[in-house]
């Protein structure tokens, strides 16, 4: 199966949410560690769940042609 140039253009524009998204998270995410250090910790794993689903939105990006 080819996947044909549309596809990966597509693909290329569906990576640039999931890449604004993550650095959107992380600089709000060390932001608010700076402004209050004792959250540190909560803010450090809210932030992973929040990069577990924009991670999932670029794996649906790559995985979206192969079904089309």
């Amino acid at each position: 199966m080819e996947i044909s140039g549309l596809a990966l253009v597509g693909y290329g524009l569906a990576a640039i949410g999931p890449g604004i998204g993550l650095g959107i998270l992380f600089g709000k995410t060390i932001e608010g560690m700076a402004r209050q250090p004792e959250m540190a910790g909560q803010l450090r794993s809210t932030m992973f769940v929040g990069l577990a689903f924009i991670e999932i939105l670029a794996l649906l990006a790559i995985a979206t042609p192969f079904f089309l």
